[in-house]
């Protein structure tokens, strides 16, 4: 992504908490335009221009699933979670539906900013 000149930053269990701090008011403040994060900021992150979650794999809990696509859309704002899937992640994704009485569309339509 960095070499398409998007600004990224990136945090982890491994960073440090001053370091994550930094990486966050970057983020926060729009200087770093997209965060790419574990579940380690699934809760408790609040930025409320976040519009687009992206999973790269789904949680091993439903519970959890909430957690990570509500980082988008707050505050009564539009959003949208895409979640990358493999036919592995079908019986997880069976629980997330089933869990929060929802139906998550299976394909992904041909201009995402729509749904925005």
């Amino acid at each position: 992504m960095k070499s398409k000149d998007h600004t990224v930053s990136a945090t982890h269990g491994d960073i440090d908490q001053n370091t994550r701090e930094i990486i966050m008011r970057e983020f926060k403040s729009g200087s770093s335009r997209v965060l790419i994060t574990t579940d380690l900021l699934a809760r408790g992150i609040d930025v409320q221009q976040v519009s687009l979650v992206i999973n790269y794999d789904l949680p091993t809990q439903p519970e959890n699933y909430l957690h990570r696509i509500g980082r988008s859309g707050r505050f009564g704002r539009k959003g949208v979670s895409i979640n990358f899937c493999t036919r592995d992640d079908e019986r997880m994704l069976s629980d997330i539906q089933r869990f929060y009485n929802v139906v998550i569309i299976e394909e992904l339509p041909e201009n995402v900013a729509d749904l925005l």
